[in-house]
């Protein structure tokens, strides 16, 4: 008589193992979950509550209570002095964010494709200011900029700018300080992008009689277009709530939002107004990102 293998059964070890290997992944999230929602989301939620706040006339200290007052939102967008600053952040942040996308893409073609040995070298300058204080890089260019700067100088010597003429303090010498400060938030993700592509594909295009222009339009630009939807939106983001380049570079005609904000919180000591501008400020970058996000055909940066 033949005997029959006893089937052995199966022990809680292996469903085990494979239980924490798929709760693993949870566990890591958790500190940095943990880290956002301690210094993100409640400071947020602390933000919207205060912009809801009204003034409590009973009160001898000029303090707040919570009314849940959404008119706030509705003064805030209807005061002129609320539409001129925001209408400065959005101009002066497109326009840094153009004039940095046309420096940095010849900047990060030539250090990927042309560079070769110096290539290290010119990444360290480029990210060579972040080793300055941003402050000190941004008074730097009130020295630049200024009446007897290098600039006005060369301006006035070749006969573009009369004698009397000035640059500083202004709306250009705010851009001016924009695309500095932020350049190598735009150059260093187009070069990433550039460095992944592969140099068969544009010998491709050339074997198949494209010239440089068309080859570069059909093929470099969008291989690289998430480098540059990544670079525009890391320039034109902080760009927008920047206030230290407009009060050291500018004047009280060119005032950002983030100095409308500033002087609310810090001056005027009208919190529920700051926070509604915060707010306000917050959808109003978000919502135009998402469209470009989402015309520019890479929704997996969001």
């Amino acid at each position: 008589m033949t005997a029959k293998h006893a089937t052995v059964p199966q022990t809680d070890a292996p469903r085990g193992r494979t239980f924490s290997k798929k709760g693993l992944p949870y566990l890591l999230l958790l500190p940095g979950m943990a880290w956002l929602t301690i210094f993100f989301i409640v400071p947020l939620v602390s933000l919207f509550f205060t912009s809801l706040e009204t003034l409590d006339l009973n009160s001898d200290f000029g303090e707040y209570k919570q009314a849940f007052r959404f008119q706030n939102y509705v003064d805030a967008l209807t005061s002129p002095q609320t539409i001129k600053p925001l209408t400065h952040s959005f101009v002066y942040a497109l326009l840094a964010t153009i004039l940095a996308l046309l420096i940095a893409y010849p900047l990060a073609y030539a250090i990927a494709f042309r560079a070769s040995k110096a290539k290290n070298v010119l990444l360290v300058l480029v990210v060579a200011p972040f080793f300055v204080s941003f402050l000190l890089r941004t008074v730097a260019w009130r020295q630049i900029l200024g009446d007897e700067g290098p600039v006005i100088t060369v301006l006035q010597t070749i006969g573009l700018m009369s004698p009397n003429s000035s640059i500083y303090p202004s709306a250009f010498s705010v851009v001016m300080g924009l695309v500095y400060n932020f350049l190598p938030f735009m150059t260093l993700p187009v070069y990433a992008a550039l460095e992944r592509l592969d140099p068969r594909l544009i010998e491709a295009a050339n074997d198949l009689y494209s010239n440089g222009f068309t080859a570069f339009r059909k093929v470099t630009w969008p291989l690289s277009l998430p480098g540059v939807v990544a670079g525009t939106l890391l320039t034109f983001i902080p760009a927008a709530g920047d206030y230290v380049n407009s009060s050291l570079l500018g004047n009280q005609n060119t005032a950002m939002i983030g100095n409308r904000i500033d002087g609310l919180f810090l001056v005027a000591n009208d919190y529920p107004q700051a926070a509604v501008l915060s707010f306000v400020l917050m959808i109003a970058i978000l919502v135009p990102v998402l469209i470009y996000v989402r015309k520019a055909g890479t929704e997996e940066l969001v």
